[in-house]
């Protein structure tokens, strides 16, 4: 059972967690088994296509009120489309760790992009590349439209040098904060100078807006293009300890260990920035496992929403609803607050969303009502104009159909109230949760009870 225990831990962190269909699956196999297995059902890279063909958004923007109000329209409904169908990939894939990756890059290249395709694009750079090479990634990213644009590197020109995009890419994306000086910045926006793409989102180079004279940046002094910043990012150690430390946060637990994180970014070093070394050795090691590490991580609101949709099967006669979870939970895929991203951690709970959190899933679960209030931000409520209108989200009927006979079919017939709680929690049970499982004579309402619990928002 401990070792089947350790396997449950790897689910709930590289992925979102195990079903008991898996269970029967897994029980059996040993970590390294399972590490192994987890990384082959992502081999597959399968992008999303929901959005096609590209607008000039400018373009538009010039024309008559009417043309400009259909197009934000579309865009909106755009928006609303990419959001649920990759809540509906993580809700359904095999290929799981890939997922769970690109929601880390995701909020780790947080950006808001005003074009659906472009932001679908970005997405689909990040999936590519989510169990690759972190160098191809920050470049891809770098070239992507979407980036480029909430950046200002579009209007990064010779003698008018944007700064925007070269700050965020060593303080967001590689070395961090305090590891590079303002010239470092200037010097940076320089190299970048004339990146940026056209009416079609394809990544060009414009010679006649680029610097090319010398620049020297953190030590070394040369004539160099974006690629060249990247790579001597890349040659700084203190990038791959940056790295580790926030993906320790992500998949470990929020206060680092300095030890860890340190031996995490050797392998990620030594590895030239190859994502799956890093990863298997996190997987691997015993430190991982250990009970400190455990059920201790606040699951992200896409994180609770995604890992309950798996676990019971559920489909939505109203996928709009779960735009309206993401709102009133504070994270809505594609609409990071800021350059930052998501704080995540403790900082996802609050008198507010705690409530939600504990209310959802029986509303899920049972199909009842649902009254929405939630915070949100201008454009936030701009974005979810096209659900419903603020004043009615209230008593909304969530209109979710779990499927309760596979579900409640996959639980083995001699497996113990208690030994249910505990496949379903990640926290161990405490005295009134013991308590509540004691008592219950039906495994539906058992369960319904399970997931309604402080303990059920931990992973």
């Amino acid at each position: 059972m401990d070792n089947f225990k350790q396997i449950k831990h790897l689910y709930a962190r590289a992925g979102f967690g195990l079903r008991f269909e898996d269970r029967k699956v897994n029980e059996h196999f040993s970590v390294k088994k399972a590490v192994k297995d987890l990384f082959k059902t992502s081999d597959v890279n399968d992008p999303i296509s929901t959005v096609q063909g590209n607008t000039d958004y400018n373009a538009i923007m010039k024309g008559d009120v009417l043309a400009r109000k259909q197009f934000l329209q579309e865009q909106r409904q755009q928006e609303k489309d990419l959001n649920l169908a990759w809540i509906q990939k993580m809700s359904a894939t095999e290929a799981q760790l890939r997922e769970k990756m690109t929601l880390f890059w995701h909020n780790h290249f947080a950006c808001r992009s005003r074009e659906a395709l472009f932001a679908q694009q970005l997405n689909n750079i990040q999936r590519t590349h989510a169990l690759g090479n972190f160098r191809d990634l920050v470049l891809e990213v770098s070239k992507s439209p979407a980036m480029l644009q909430i950046l200002n590197n579009q209007q990064n020109h010779k003698g008018h040098p944007n700064e925007n995009f070269a700050r965020e890419l060593m303080e967001l994306f590689t070395i961090g904060r305090g590891n590079y000086t303002e010239k470092d910045v200037k010097e940076s926006a320089r190299a970048f100078t004339g990146w940026g793409f056209n009416k079609d989102g394809e990544f060009l180079v414009r010679p006649f807006l680029h610097d090319g004279d010398q620049k020297t940046f953190l030590g070394k002094t040369g004539n160099f293009a974006g690629e060249d910043i990247i790579n001597t990012l890349l040659e700084q150690k203190q990038t791959a300890y940056f790295i580790s430390n926030k993906l320790y946060k992500y998949l470990v637990n929020e206060i680092p260990d300095p030890l860890h994180v340190n031996a995490m970014a050797d392998v990620f070093y030594k590895s030239n920035y190859e994502i799956k070394p890093l990863l298997e050795y996190v997987f691997t090691s015993d430190w991982f496992y250990e009970d400190k590490n455990t059920g201790n991580i606040v699951k992200s609101p896409v994180e609770l929403i995604v890992g309950l949709n798996r676990q019971f099967y559920i489909t939505y006669q109203r996928p709009d609803v779960l735009l309206e979870f993401q709102r009133t939970l504070g994270q809505i895929l594609f609409y990071p607050p800021n350059v930052a991203g998501w704080p995540g951690g403790r900082n996802w709970i609050d008198s507010s969303s705690l409530m939600y959190r504990l209310k959802i899933p029986s509303m899920v679960l049972n199909g009842g009502l649902i009254d929405f209030a939630g915070k949100a931000d201008p454009e936030d409520e701009a974005y979810l104009a096209t659900v419903r209108n603020r004043q009615t989200l209230v008593n909304t009927k969530v209109q979710a159909q779990p499927d309760w006979p596979k579900f409640l079919g996959d639980i083995p017939k001699n497996l113990s109230n208690t030994a249910i709680a505990q496949f379903i929690l990640e926290p161990t049970l405490g005295k009134a949760m013991q308590n509540t499982v004691d008592h219950s004579t039906n495994i539906k309402t058992l369960v319904i009870e399970i997931v309604s619990t402080p303990e059920y928002q931990l992973c």
